[in-house]
């Protein structure tokens, strides 16, 4: 008497049946339930990823049966709950059902079904593996191109060519296939986040992002690496620094662009306030920090902001990582967090220093950054390039001369150099940003003669402004303060004039009232 079996949607979707009825593993009569093939045409509408291996499955099944290897029945019973139909179809047919979830499992045998748990016997490691030697920063795979690579270390690499041929998309979908399956048996493998046309797993020491259509215009694999595991010392960094990170920096900011070392150099740092005696934690989407078993890594993609306040409030770290800080909610958290006295560094994104602590600025009251920020690394080619430290004063801002105008200052300092490169201050309802001490563009008016901004301004604005004041704010951008008597007036008069000047240089100016006090 041969056997009969139940399929499920999860065990379409593994690709184990056919493998195991070549094997010789599985033989007889296949029942699928409607219910299931309804399943399957919802779930096209999240996850196509998913849908496609459940139909090439589902095609070679046909296959075999038309072969005659198999007998293949789609049975609809009249039931509409799926878990209904597939335990009433297994007690009908005395059949076994065929599941890839442990969970699932357990329910159908709790209820007195025949069930079997699928597994394959002869998982290997995932042949995307193989593309990676020592040198190999990432590779990027995508069908109708040649499989490529970073090559190299952060800010020293090169792009090339892995092999002179195109790849398939069948050859993409069976390399998904296999970091699925992979993903089932080892246990430092985790699919890290699945959406519509995108999957994340984090495979031991490998990230591996995952897109497909409707999100990309085709299969892509793009599989990162650390190169390198270092230590903070490997960066010859001053006792000087070394001491801050010791005693003062409880806000800090790790930032860098894309590939410069950013997240090499933040493990360094969780590692170091480790061997302190520190309590470190991490808040990762996805989790792929190489860390020691004691430093505890939290998913902010199985989570919401609340959930990961809390634990964090709860579980009490004496520093936290937040990598890859991209959203207002990132950012919130991190803020919230720091405020609460929570140890915070955050890894961001950005093209210069000044920039990293910008993206502090829509989201923050100008007077509570340095309650929250006190250390930026600047991180470029793999070292460490600039540091600045984080402060506040009260003091005339910089340009300004009226003692008046003194207000409450952020000073952006060189850490080594203690020289202020950058001020943040509110005037009127503006928050300004202003380079100290930055050389002037020098332009050419309209005779020929070089002038400065300051120069072509007046030039262009007339004796109107022999009374007001010029504030530089950088080589494009100027701020005119006008006497309040004749605020409205006057900005009502200069609009024609500053918009001329903006057309014809470039230069922003913006027009704001003499104030004694804020």
């Amino acid at each position: 008497m041969e056997n009969t079996y139940i399929l499920t949607l999860d065990a379409l979707r593994s690709g184990l049946v056919v493998k195991l009825v070549n094997n010789g593993e599985l033989s007889g009569d296949f029942i699928l339930p409607w219910n299931v093939i309804k399943n399957l045409d919802k779930e096209g509408s999240i996850n196509s990823i998913n849908k496609e291996r459940a139909l090439r499955e589902l095609e070679k099944l046909r296959t075999l049966a038309d072969e005659r290897v198999i007998n293949l029945e789609f049975v609809d019973d009249g039931e509409t709950d799926t878990l209904k139909s597939i335990i009433n179809l297994s007690k009908k047919y005395d059949a076994t059902i065929l599941t890839t979830s442990d969970e699932k499992a357990k329910i159908y045998r709790s209820i007195g079904a025949k069930t079997k748990l699928l597994r394959d016997p002869h998982v290997n490691t995932p042949r995307v593996i193989n593309y990676f030697d020592e040198f190999t920063m990432s590779v990027h795979l995508k069908e109708g191109v040649n499989p490529r690579a970073k090559k190299g270390k952060p800010g020293n690499w090169v792009y090339t060519d892995l092999e002179e041929r195109v790849l398939t998309r069948e050859e993409l979908e069976e390399m998904i296939d296999e970091l699925f399956e992979f993903a089932k048996v080892d246990e430092e493998t985790f699919i890290e986040k699945k959406g519509k046309g995108v999957i994340l797993i984090q495979m031991r020491q490998y990230r591996v992002v995952i897109a497909t259509p409707p999100f990309s215009d085709g299969y892509e694999i793009t599989i990162v690496k650390p190169v390198k595991k270092l230590t903070l010392d490997d960066y010859n960094l001053p006792p000087s620094l070394i001491k801050r990170f010791k005693e003062r920096a409880e806000g800090i900011l790790i930032a860098g662009a894309p590939g410069e070392g950013k997240t090499t150099f933040s493990q360094a740092l969780a590692e170091f306030y480790r061997s302190l005696g520190k309590v470190v934690k991490t808040i990762e989407s996805p989790r792929d920090l190489q860390l020691p078993p004691d430093i505890t890594q939290y998913s902010k993609n199985y989570s919401d902001q609340t959930e990961i306040y809390d634990i964090m409030l709860l579980s009490r770290p004496d520093f936290t990582i937040f990598d890859e800080m991209r959203t207002t909610e990132d950012f919130k958290l991190f803020i919230d967090l720091r405020l609460a006295g929570v140890g915070m560094i955050g890894v961001v994104h950005a093209a210069k220093p000044i920039d990293a602590v910008q993206r502090f600025v829509e989201r923050l009251e100008l007077g509570m950054i340095p309650s929250v920020l006190d250390t930026v690394i600047f991180l470029k080619g793999g070292q460490v390039a600039k540091v600045y430290e984080v402060s506040m004063a009260a003091r005339v801002p910089y340009g300004l001369q009226r003692e008046e105008l003194a207000r409450p200052v952020v000073e952006i300092r060189d850490f080594f150099t203690k020289r202020v490169e950058y001020e943040f201050y509110v005037f009127g309802r503006r928050v300004f940003v202003i380079p100290v001490g930055k050389s002037r563009e020098i332009y050419v008016d309209e005779f020929g003669s070089p002038a400065t901004i300051e120069e072509i301004i007046r030039h262009e604005l007339g004796d109107i402004v022999d009374e007001m004041e010029i504030k530089m704010i950088s080589d494009k951008q100027a701020i005119l303060f006008v006497p309040t008597w004749g605020y409205r007036q006057v900005k009502k008069a200069l609009k024609g004039k500053a918009r001329k000047l903006r057309k014809k240089y470039g230069i922003k100016i913006a027009i704001e009232p003499i104030i004694t006090s804020d």
